[in-house]
C-alpha cells in the first residue's frame, strides 16, 4: 500500500514546485523555507522520531505556538503512521498533563522555550516514554522518506475540543477527513498557488490548521506563521508582505479594524478574509466589505475538520447574518427533536455528515454514540433554522439557550442587536436565576475604549429591535470576557462569575 496520508503532501507538491515558499515564521528566526526544503525536514525529523520508538498508532504530542516547527512535526508524525495531538500550549500544567495522559502520547515535543512545561508535564504523568525539543537530538541525519504505508482511513491527528461547555474531549480526525475537508475548502474558496495566508490563530485549533493552513499547502500556497495575535503587526504583516487571505475570528477582526492605521493600512493585494468560530455581528461584516474586500463567513466544529457550512461573497450582504450553505461534499440537515428536517423559519439541531466528520472521540465511546448516530449523522447541539434558499443561520448553543417564563431565548441574538449599540466593543448574554420566570438575561458588555454605554438606554434600544421576554433584566460591565484561545466567549466561565457575584 502507497502513503495516501498526509505525510505525502510536502513530497508531492514538490514535484511541481519544489522552489516555491511552503511557509515561514516570524520573529528573528523567520526563515521561509521551499516546499522541497520543508519535505526534507520532515523526513529528517520522522526519522528522529522513529529512532525515539515511535511506530504506527502512537501519539506524538506538539507543545508550542505557531511555528516551522508544529508544521514538521505534524508532517513527521504523519509520515510514520503516527498520529499528532496539537496541545494548547495556554494551558495550565496539569490541564497539560490531562491531555497528554488521555491521549496516552508516547513522545512530547516541545518548541524552543517550552522546555520547562515540557519537563513539568513529564513529572505529572506517568508514563510519558520520552520527552524532546525541536531544536535538541530529535532531528537525525538519515534523508529521504519513511517507508510507511498509510491510508485515508488511518487516525492522523487528535484534536482536543475547546472545553467550553465541559472537559475537552479528543476529536479524531484520519488523513480522510482532513483531505476530504480541504477538498471542500479548494472547491469553496477562490484560493490560488500563490496565496499567502497570515496565520495567527493558534495551530492547535481546527480553524486554522483545516480552513488555511491544509488547505493553502494542498493548492501550493505560502503559510506566514503569527507566533501570537496583536492587531498592530497582522496590520503590517499584510502591507508588508503581501498577505492575499487570512482567517479571523470576530473579535481579532474588530481589534484590527479598531486600530488608528486601519483606514490608511495598504490592504490592495489581499483578496480573502474568512471568518468563523463565534457569530458574526453584521457591523464586523460592514466594515470589511467597506475595504473592498472579499469577506467570507461560515460555520464549524472541530469533529468536523472544521467546514460545514460556507457564506459565498455573492451573497455576502443579500444573506447577512446566515453561515451559508453546505460545503460540496458535506450534508447539513436541521433536525426537530423527532429526528425530522424542521420547515424554512422554524428551529432545529444542526446536523452534520460527510466524509470529513471524524471517526469518534478518542477512547470516549459512550460520548461517541452521544453525538454520532447510526446513519452517521453528527449532532452539533447547535440550533439553527434555515430559509427558503436553503442558507443556514445559526442560533445559538441548546446548552446556551436561556428559558425565560416558557419562551426560549438565543443569547447570540440578543448579542447581535447589542453590538449595534454606540460603544459597545463586546458582550455576551447569560442566564441567571429568577423566582418568577425561572431564568433571565444578563448582559455582560464590554465599552469601546473611551466610551461610556448607559445601561438604561442600551435596554430602550434593545425594547425597539426585540421581544420583551428577549431583552436583558440586567446589563454589567466588564474590562475583558474570557475566550478559548480560538476566539469563543467562555460563557460558562461568564455565567458562573455573575452568579457568584
Amino acid at each position: 500500500m502507497r502513503d495516501q496520508g498526509l505525510g505525502s503532501w510536502l513530497h508531492r507538491r514538490a514535484r511541481t514546485c519544489a522552489e516555491r515558499p511552503a511557509w515561514s515564521g516570524d520573529g528573528p528566526d523567520g526563515q521561509r523555507f521551499t516546499y522541497a526544503e520543508a519535505a526534507a525536514r520532515c523526513d529528517r525529523l520522522a526519522h528522529g522520531l522513529r529512532s525515539l520508538g515511535v511506530e504506527r498508532g502512537d501519539r506524538v504530542a506538539y507543545l508550542g505556538p505557531n511555528h516551522p516547527s508544529f508544521l514538521e512535526t505534524l508532517f513527521a508524525t504523519a509520515a510514520l503512521g503516527a498520529v499528532f495531538v496539537p496541545l494548547n500550549f495556554r494551558l495550565t500544567t496539569s490541564e497539560l498533563a490531562h491531555l497528554v495522559e488521555d491521549s496516552g502520547t508516547r513522545v512530547l515535543v516541545a518548541a524552543d522555550g517550552f522546555a520547562d512545561a515540557d519537563l513539568a508535564v513529564e513529572t505529572v504523568v506517568d508514563p510519558v516514554r520520552y520527552a524532546a525539543l525541536v531544536s535538541g537530538p530529535v532531528q537525525a541525519a538519515e534523508q529521504g522518506p519513511v517507508d510507511e504505508p498509510v491510508s485515508l482511513d488511518d487516525p492522523a491527528v487528535i484534536l482536543y475540543t475547546s472545553g467550553t461547555t465541559g472537559r475537552p474531549k479528543g476529536a479524531v480526525l484520519t488523513h480522510g477527513n482532513l483531505t476530504w475537508n480541504s477538498v471542500n475548502v479548494l472547491l469553496d474558496v477562490d484560493i490560488r498557488v500563490d496565496e499567502k495566508a497570515l496565520v495567527y490563530t493558534p495551530l492547535f485549533h481546527s480553524a486554522a490548521l483545516g480552513m488555511v493552513s491544509l488547505p493553502v499547502l494542498l493548492r501550493g500556497g505560502e503559510l506566514a506563521l503569527c507566533s501570537a495575535f496583536d492587531p498592530e503587526t497582522v496590520l503590517r504583516r499584510i502591507s508588508d508582505e503581501g498577505v492575499t487571505l487570512m482567517f479571523g475570528v470576530p473579535a481579532t477582526y474588530d481589534a484590527v479594524a479598531a486600530r488608528p492605521e486601519f483606514a490608511g493600512a495598504d490592504l490592495s493585494r489581499m483578496r480573502t478574509l474568512l471568518c468563523g468560530g463565534a457569530p458574526v455581528p453584521a457591523s464586523t461584516i460592514r466594515t470589511w466589505l467597506a475595504r473592498d474586500l472579499v469577506f467570507l463567513q461560515g460555520y464549524g466544529m472541530t469533529e468536523a475538520s472544521p467546514g460545514v457550512l460556507l457564506l459565498d461573497a455573492a451573497h455576502a450582504q443579500s444573506k447577512a447574518g446566515s453561515a451559508g450553505v453546505p460545503h460540496f461534499f458535506t450534508d447539513v440537515r436541521v433536525a426537530g427533536p423527532d429526528g425530522a428536517s424542521v420547515s424554512p423559519g422554524d428551529r432545529g439541531e444542526v446536523l452534520v455528515a460527510g466524509p470529513h466528520v471524524m471517526d469518534g472521540y478518542w477512547q470516549r465511546p459512550e460520548a461517541t454514540a452521544e453525538v454520532l448516530d447510526g446513519e452517521g449523522w453528527f449532532h452539533s447541539g447547535d440550533v439553527a433554522t434555515v430559509d427558503d434558499d436553503g442558507y443556514v443561520r445559526i442560533v445559538d448553543r441548546i446548552k446556551d439557550m436561556i428559558i425565560s417564563g416558557g419562551e426560549n431565548v438565543y443569547p447570540a441574538e440578543v448579542e447581535s442587536a447589542i453590538h449595534d449599540f454606540p460603544g459597545v466593543a463586546e458582550c455576551a448574554v447569560v442566564g441567571m436565576p429568577d423566582e418568577r420566570w425561572g431564568e433571565v438575561g444578563r448582559a455582560v458588555v464590554v465599552p469601546s475604549p473611551g466610551a461610556e454605554v448607559d445601561p438604561e438606554a442600551l435596554l430602550a434600544f434593545l425594547r425597539e429591535r426585540l421581544a420583551g421576554y428577549k431583552v436583558p433584566r440586567s446589563v454589567v460591565f466588564s474590562g475583558a470576557l474570557p475566550r478559548t484561545p480560538s476566539g469563543k466567549i467562555r460563557k460558562r466561565d461568564v455565567a458562573a462569575s455573575q452568579r457568584s457575584t
